[in-house]
């Protein structure tokens, strides 16, 4: 069944245990300065009336339908799972180009340096694929990321345009 990854920025705090899941289930070295492939960030903005405040959120892989870092791997080191729907990167055979990291608009894949090769979230594939959440959802305390199946990810979206549409059509009432 396919999974989406989804993220509520009302909820987001930037507490970074996302992050510090990444990193974990990754045995990212960030001492040898590599990245986690999850990270949450917080923005200083100002609203429409003028007051500042600050939005938090948290950046990954969108493991988009259409992947374009997929088209772009000389090698085939990236596919989309059967089983979960996400973007998977297999690097064995990876040459470092980067053309993944320069296709994906989200700037998701990355070069490891310390073995020349590129790298990016899964989407903890193989823990949805037995029934577990990706480490950076189960470690949000605050709902900010959920796993959810493709149909539900369909009935948010569409579920939110179509009440749109009908608020300003004036059929149902503004929240």
């Amino acid at each position: 069944m396919k999974k989406r990854i989804v993220f509520d920025a009302s909820k987001c705090v930037a507490c970074h245990a996302c992050t510090i899941a990444c990193i974990d289930q990754n045995d990212t070295a960030v001492e040898n300065g590599e990245q986690a492939m999850r990270n949450a960030y917080n923005l200083e903005m100002k609203d429409d009336s003028g007051q500042t405040r600050f939005v938090f959120f948290s950046t990954a892989c969108m493991h988009c339908q259409d992947a374009p870092c997929i088209m772009a791997c000389p090698v085939g080191c990236l596919y989309k799972s059967n089983k979960t729907g996400m973007t998977v990167y297999d690097n064995t055979n990876c040459i470092g180009c980067r053309s993944c990291g320069m296709a994906c608009p989200f700037g998701a894949p990355r070069y490891r340096p310390s073995d020349g090769k590129m790298v990016k979230c899964d989407g903890c594939h193989i823990r949805v694929e037995y029934g577990m959440e990706p480490a950076c959802v189960r470690a949000c305390a605050f709902g900010a990321l959920r796993l959810v199946t493709e149909e539900e990810y369909q009935e948010m979206i569409y579920g939110k345009a179509k009440n749109s549409m009908l608020q300003a059509m004036g059929v149902v009432g503004g929240a």
